[in-house]
């Protein structure tokens, strides 16, 4: 049985730490071992720990097990499922909290470039938390804010109640602007159901495409591939202008993040070879930019679904169930990456079509 890890990212003070605590303290009967990037002065205190000694691997009250990353993340991984195998440690998955400054990406690859790593754990979600009070902000001025968004399986905002309802639908509409994949949702101090936290298998490519189905609506257009693209105001390309000009007016935002989502389309199938050698040239020139993709395909020579998802320049691919009696046969596609050439990412795939 495979180790399932979930990948804890978002800002200094989004309330990672509580949300964490409230995991840990449950009583849920799951033992979970915490991996932490950093003991920041917010580590998870002292009184939910049986003994701060220099151990590495910190037994809690509950069976839970702590542990902060002294060397990378790889040895810390392999010393835990190690343990795990010779019954010295008892755990069932395992969440690594990120430095609030932290890319996710690296973390999610060494999920998969690892064969060790990947003989043991299977990496299940990023989960992204955004503060909604100061998140505006922090997506104007830093890249990391924004990267971590557009990585998210699942998006938790929290401090909502510090906000008025126009900016936090404000902030909504950005956040799906940048990730249309991930769902979000609002919290309070940490109060999330473990259901909403584990075995989100956003990682799992068979697992159902999620994009907001209003995001995809057509308006239209066949060629739905652009048509969710607002006009993002060319005036306000500099990165720290307080974006709150038309408040009340919802969604008529304009802000123009380099973290971009694009959702693309078509009836007509693909051609496997034109499409492989093109993906492949897309994410060797553009990987690092690329943050996630993920698609369900209709192609040529297969009456399944072919399911393709990366990270980077790391790219899997998997067939999936059956296309459904019935069932419209459309390949959907979303990109997630900063600045990402949408005219020659569309291009392309026009060319990879039968």
């Amino acid at each position: 049985m495979l180790i399932p890890a979930t990948i804890l990212t978002g800002f200094l003070g989004s309330g990672k730490t509580t949300l964490l605590k409230r995991v840990l303290t449950e009583a849920h009967g799951q033992k979970i071992a915490i991996i932490e990037n950093e003991f920041g002065e917010e580590n998870i205190d002292n009184e939910i720990l049986v003994s701060d000694t220099n151990e590495q691997i910190i037994q809690m009250n509950n069976g839970c097990v702590c542990c902060t990353i002294r060397e990378d993340l790889r040895t810390t991984l392999q010393l835990l499922a190690a343990k795990k195998r010779k019954g010295l440690l008892h755990f069932d998955r395992v969440v690594i909290e990120t430095t609030g400054l932290a890319d996710p990406g690296p973390v999610a690859q060494t999920f998969f470039m690892d064969d060790e790593i990947a003989e043991s754990f299977l990496l299940d979600s990023i989960l992204t938390l955004v503060d909604a009070k100061h998140a505006a902000q922090q997506l104007n001025d830093r890249q990391e804010a924004r990267r971590q968004v557009g990585f998210a399986d699942q998006i938790f905002i929290s401090k909502a109640d510090l906000v008025s309802p126009a900016e936090l639908d404000a902030l909504q509409h950005r956040l799906k602007h940048m990730n249309p994949r991930a769902p979000q949702k609002v919290v309070h101090f940490g109060e999330v159901s473990l259901a909403e936290v584990f075995d989100l298998r956003g990682f799992n490519l068979n697992a159902k495409l999620d994009i907001d189905p209003d995001f995809l609506a057509d308006d239209g257009h066949n060629h739905t591939h652009d048509h969710h693209d607002h006009e993002h105001g060319e005036h306000c390309n500099h990165p720290s202008h307080a974006h709150d000009h038309d408040h009340g007016q919802g969604h008529h935002h304009h802000y123009d993040d380099d973290v971009k989502s694009f959702v693309y389309k078509s009836k007509r199938k693909f051609d496997p070879a034109k499409l492989e050698d093109f993906l492949g040239a897309i994410v060797n020139i553009y990987g690092p930019k690329m943050l996630r993709y993920k698609g369900v395909l209709n192609m040529k020579g297969t009456d399944k679904k072919v399911i393709f998802q990366g990270v980077h320049q790391l790219m899997g691919s998997d067939l999936g169930p059956d296309w459904a009696e019935g069932e419209e046969r459309v390949s959907k596609m979303v990109f997630i990456g900063i600045d990402l050439p949408k005219d020659i990412l569309i291009q392309g795939l026009d060319q990879s079509l039968v």
